[in-house]
């Protein structure tokens, strides 16, 4: 049972692009980004000072789907495209009502301020949502590790990795219908198991500064609340 105010002051929300498709699977379905925003708007209307960082899977899969491109320039692309969805979320979290800034960690001053702690830290005193974009700014690093990091550098109380599936499980629940989830488990048992729900330097980020994460499922954006108050789903990482 969950409670009737939020068990975080401070939270950082993982996106991924393709839950930015809804069911198009590619590009963006606004009915479903305008659903997302309206229950991280509840989550902000309860006081909750919210960061999020957004994934770009719904443009482009990078390496994934170009294995002859260079692993930096697709990494580079694939930044961009986490700008696009920074930019669509905040566009609509903006129509209902909140207050909202996207910082880039590359340079892009016509689109986004750069991304400074402090700026990201007063934001949130002000009341603002802030959208990262671009991820760390580096190749090689996954958004998942992007939003360790702000977790981390922002002193985050939980990381919210919202996903395609309501949890961690023991195997891959898509290709197994035997497949057991977790209600809870420790990072080293990901990292040892080899699940590959969660980046596994993002995953030993959180552990190292201490901030538990909340993977669970974006089927219903509503989960997004119910999370933040308190609700047990998905697997919560410690």
């Amino acid at each position: 049972m969950g409670t009737s105010m939020p068990q975080f002051k401070r939270m950082i929300l993982k996106l991924s692009g393709e839950a930015l498709a809804g069911e198009k699977k590619h590009g963006l379905c606004i009915e479903t980004v305008t659903e997302i925003a309206k229950s991280i708007k509840k989550c902000h209307d309860s006081g909750v000072e919210i960061g999020i960082v957004v994934g770009g899977g719904n443009y482009w899969r990078g390496r994934a789907a170009h294995e002859n491109m260079d692993k930096v320039r697709a990494d580079h692309i694939g930044m961009l495209a986490t700008m696009m969805n920074a930019l669509a979320v905040s566009d609509v979290l903006e129509s209902l009502g909140c207050e909202v800034r996207v910082q880039s960690a590359i340079s892009m001053m016509q689109f986004a301020e750069p991304y400074v702690r402090q700026k990201a830290l007063h934001h949130f005193k002000k009341g603002r949502i802030v959208i990262f974009g671009c991820g760390t700014g580096s190749p090689t690093f996954s958004t998942d590790s992007a939003a360790a990091l702000r977790s981390a550098e922002l002193n985050a109380d939980i990381m919210l990795k919202a996903t395609m599936v309501d949890g961690v499980y023991d195997k891959d629940p898509l290709k197994f219908g035997d497949a057991v989830k977790f209600e809870t488990m420790k990072v080293k048992d990901i990292l040892v198991g080899g699940l590959r729900v969660l980046d596994g330097t993002a995953a030993a980020m959180c552990v190292e500064s201490g901030i538990p994460i909340i993977v669970f499922n974006l089927h219903d954006p509503e989960n997004i609340y119910r999370a933040v108050m308190g609700e047990k789903i998905g697997t919560k990482v410690y």
